[in-house]
């Protein structure tokens, strides 16, 4: 991670605050275009404007974009969820059947297409026409099949994130979640440059309809509910799964597990193929039994990883909220894609892998099945 200017801090110093924010408040510098940034954990959150946010990332620096949920997040009471064993893998005649129809091909195709948009960046047209892509493709898969939903939720702004809902047989609580974001970025040029975000979250995005569709052929039918995540404005802080996750915080939403695909495609040319466990932000017991499921469902290791920072991707939304999270990344940091959020971030990029990424995808459907049955 690089160091964030001196300039740059000192600006943000200018905005720091001490006192609650009003509500007036936050709606008149929103009006003015300012963003409320929350920069490190605990901190008070500042003010910056859109082009001192976007310098912020260029340094990659990560945070939360606290704009849209602030308010909401200072009447909810945080409390961190109670410390949960979760019970071996002990599914492998039925989730093997449904891992062996996992399709690269139709994984292919679907990234083919949704890199082709000129980027899928939150704010732009094309991120949207990327968001109704991915919905109309996972409606269809879903279409015949009682009970289950694939809805978009809306925000301010103007790609909209969506969750696909297959219910309870037995029981309506507690959910167990997979998400990936949906949208991608060129720092340089965000709104109009060329963002084709093949593998950060190209991967991750694909991977989940994949995992979807096998179950919904396979006609699985959890004993608890299942929901399906394709976030929005992650690249600019979390936005998308921010918004969901405090919601569900508000309406007293009961989630077992959460796990976030965030980059699969992946891993440094000359190392070793593994998936690394983050380390941060995430529920140590959900991350033995993480690790636990890869052993089992999956045809390569697992390491730790090195932590990866502050709202470094979506899971910090839940864990966030006091909901148990995980999350398995394509490499140990510093071997993974050193071309994220630009134009080439695409698939002929040296050390991009197919098989590497459908092993994400079965440890995806096992972790839903083996969760939720």
């Amino acid at each position: 991670m690089k160091l964030i200017s001196v300039g740059l801090l000192l600006f943000v110093a200018l905005f720091a605050h001490s006192a609650p924010i009003a509500h007036d408040e936050i709606v008149s510098k929103t009006a003015e275009g300012f963003r409320l940034l929350r920069l490190e954990d605990g901190a008070e959150p500042e003010w910056v404007t859109e082009d001192q946010k976007l310098e912020l990332m260029k340094t990659g620096k990560h945070f939360f974009d606290v704009t849209e949920v602030w308010e909401t997040k200072q009447s909810l009471p945080y409390a961190k969820a109670p410390a949960v064993t979760y019970p071996t893998p002990s599914h492998q005649s039925q989730v093997r059947p449904l891992i062996s129809t996992l399709s690269v091909s139709n994984m292919q195709t679907n990234l083919n297409k949704l890199s082709s948009f000129n980027n899928r960046y939150y704010r732009a047209s094309t991120g949207k026409d990327a968001s109704q892509y991915i919905l109309d493709t996972v409606s269809t898969i879903a279409s015949g099949r009682s009970g289950v939903t694939v809805q978009p939720f809306t925000h301010s702004w103007t790609q909209f994130s969506i969750i696909a809902k297959i219910p309870g047989s037995k029981a309506q609580t507690p959910v167990t979640i997979i998400g990936a974001h949906m949208d991608s970025i060129n720092l340089q040029n965000p709104t109009s440059g060329r963002a084709p975000g093949y593998d950060d979250d190209g991967t991750g995005t694909v991977n989940l309809i994949e995992i979807f569709r096998a179950l919904m052929v396979g006609d699985f039918k959890p004993s608890t509910p299942v929901e399906f995540h394709w976030y929005s404005g992650e690249e600019a802080g979390l936005l998308g799964s921010q918004a969901i996750a405090t919601q569900y915080k508000r309406n007293g939403v009961s989630v077992k597990a959460f796990m976030e695909l965030d980059m699969s495609g992946y891993f440094k040319p000359g190392t070793e193929e593994v998936m690394a466990l983050q380390a941060d932000y995430i529920d140590s017991g959900l991350n033995t039994w993480l690790g636990k499921l890869i052993d089992e469902y999956s045809n390569i290791g697992w390491t730790m990883d090195i932590p990866c920072g502050y709202a470094c991707s979506d899971h910090a939304s839940w864990n966030e909220e006091g909901y148990p999270t995980s999350f398995p990344y394509e490499a140990v940091t510093g071997d993974d894609n050193p071309e994220v959020h630009s134009p080439d971030d695409n698939a002929s990029v040296r050390g991009f892998s197919w098989s590497h990424s459908l092993e994400f995808a079965k440890v995806g459907l096992a972790f839903v099945y083996e969760m939720a049955i």
